[in-house]
């Protein structure tokens, strides 16, 4: 085939049939979703895998067109496995008005804003459905005021609070028939508002919007409803005993989000790729919903992209744009000593085994460790291998999914320890060093370490990264690493600007066991003298140099010096 555009940003199921992007062929989903019956079912998946395009998809199959123009729908579909599985479910198509609505325009700063976002994104809708209301006769004047109150932005805050449940009554009057909710999404302001500090304002509204349109209503045919975390009945669901929830842990519907590998195969294959598929599946493979093993749909679509011009790209971290990472970031910050090693085994590609439960809400992030790991796990930073109960309890065994995510721990991880030295009161560590206090340094650069995650197995270019940052705030210091001088290069040069000032040569080594760590001193101030890396300093001027041997095992650390 001819290299068929692919719809990177394009959620739009009809943009994409119409204007022939390449599209992996998920309508089956239309299949179980009527095969299942469920009147509000609830998909829970991470970003990025395939929720707003489905939810679009499911959109253009089941609505009705105000004009009566039934070919629509079949002319889009056309070709796609939905159209082979018969009429019980064809005789589904174009039968229903739609409603649908996205609550990502609510991720704003502010209560208002947020709340403002609702109402333009409800109105829009209206707004949509307006030709089909305009032309019928069945509204009464005061609904009739009310739809437009709601349409034009102009409605009281009450308004909105039942909007979504008001405007099936008026499809339902004016068309004759049930209308299909979907909402897509929900969560996305709930997060936004925890992180901004008005959680509890939001989650008022968003459970008035649902209560009223999603229970006992008897103008719904049914709903769908997506996002990343189930938030409990009894903080948004409350009463609605009608909800299916389908999560990541979920058997049904697990090959509908995200790519199989036999899609991912064959849109390789297809755009000549099949050669770069052990690197498609190292970077962005891992993620297993219910028992289904599933690929990362944005990331692969945009790495197929990128080989448009050179088939051996390299693989990049596309997932990671994606989201602000703020879940990551809190469990950084609420790191201690034990998590902080499990993190380090995690990125080291090891796995760890915690409690799973789905019913949580944002206010539960802070309180336990392991409400964070549910987090980290519904949100696709980590993934299942197994898991087994316990009395009541599920406990799984999760991993860090693949090359993609580990780069996101990395890269933030390092970051945001990065900014914590930079927070640090160093200056004990410095007046120690230009002191020649090596006990001090000793245990203010292992107090330190202890705050760190290593994910270089204790390379030495980790301890270098570790003395850089602790040393880039030094003040009135030029600090300047690995860089030419004598007959090779030092790891570390600090000097005073003035050669009348101290210079400062520092060589790190790593040991391989605790008991080991004198002799890699004196190995590093024997390298320092072997090498003359003092030399460029001297033919600068500097007469105060001081030398340290620098040794660490693990999060301990020795100082030696010389002369």
């Amino acid at each position: 085939m001819g290299w068929k555009p692919l719809p990177i940003g394009v959620d739009n199921f009809k943009k994409i049939i119409e204007e022939g992007y390449f599209y992996v062929d998920k309508t089956l989903m239309i299949r179980d979703l009527l095969d299942m019956k469920g009147e509000v079912t609830l998909f829970t998946r991470p970003r990025r895998f395939g929720k707003t395009l489905n939810m679009s998809m499911l959109r253009y199959f089941f609505e009705k067109d105000p004009d009566e123009n039934t070919g629509e729908n079949q002319r889009l579909f056309q070709g796609l496995k939905i159209m082979n599985e018969g009429d019980q479910y064809l005789s589904h198509m174009g039968k229903y008005p739609v409603i649908t609505l996205s609550l990502k325009s609510m991720k704003q700063p502010t209560y208002t804003l947020a709340f403002d976002m609702l109402k333009k994104a409800l109105a829009e809708e209206y707004l949509r459905h307006w030709p089909a209301v305009k032309s019928s006769t069945s509204l009464t004047h005061t609904q009739l005021d009310r739809y437009l109150r709601i349409r034009d932005i102009k409605g009281s805050d009450s308004d909105y609070m039942d909007a979504l449940k008001f405007l099936t009554e008026c499809l339902y009057q004016c068309q004759g028939e049930k209308t299909v909710i979907l909402i897509d999404e929900y969560d996305v302001p709930l997060e936004n508002a925890w992180f901004s500090g008005f959680y509890d304002e939001i989650i008022s509204v968003i459970r008035s919007l649902f209560e009223s349109a999603l229970k006992t209503n008897d103008h719904l045919a049914f709903a769908v409803v997506t996002g990343c975390l189930r938030i409990s009945k009894e903080s948004i669901f409350t009463g609605l005993n009608n909800l299916k929830v389908v999560s990541v842990t979920s058997s049904s519907y697990a090959e509908h989000f995200g790519f199989t590998q036999c899609e991912v195969d064959a849109m390789l294959q297809a755009y000549g790729l099949s050669q770069n598929q052990n690197a498609v599946k190292d970077w962005y493979n891992g993620y297993t919903f219910g028992s289904a093993q599933v690929y990362n749909p944005w990331s692969v679509i945009n790495y197929v992209d990128s080989c448009r011009i050179n088939k051996n790209a390299i693989p990049r971290p596309y997932w990671s744009n994606t989201s602000s990472n703020n879940i990551v970031r809190a469990l950084i910050d609420q790191a201690d000593l034990s998590l902080k090693q499990e993190i380090e085994a995690l990125i080291e590609g090891k796995s760890i085994i915690k409690p799973i439960h789905e019913d949580i809400t944002y206010s539960d992030m802070d309180s336990t460790e392991e409400n964070l790991w549910n987090f980290l796990f519904f949100t696709g930073y980590l993934t299942k291998i197994r898991e087994h109960q316990e009395e009541e309890i599920i406990y799984m065994e999760m991993t860090i999914p693949n090359r993609e995510v580990r780069y996101i721990y990395k890269t933030a991880v390092l970051r945001w320890f990065e900014e914590k030295t930079e927070k640090l009161e160093l200056t004990p560590l410095y007046e120690s060093m230009l002191s020649g206090d090596t006990k001090k340094m000793e245990e203010i650069l292992s107090e330190n370490l202890m705050e760190t995650i290593s994910f270089y197995d204790y390379q030495e270019s980790y301890y270098h990264g570790f003395l850089a940052g602790m040393l880039k705030n030094i003040g009135n210091y030029i600090v300047l690493s690995n860089r030419e001088s004598g007959n090779g290069r030092p790891d570390t040069i600090v000097k005073y600007p003035s050669v009348r000032g101290k210079a400062i040569i520092i060589e790190t080594k790593v040991s391989q066991t605790y008991d080991g760590l004198e002799t890699k001193c004196d190995e590093a101030l024997e390298q320092i003298e072997t090498q003359k890396y003092d030399e460029a300093l001297r033919r600068e001027g500097y007469r105060d140099i001081v030398k340290y041997g620098v040794a660490f095992y693990r999060k301990e650390c020795m100082v030696k010096t010389g002369r």
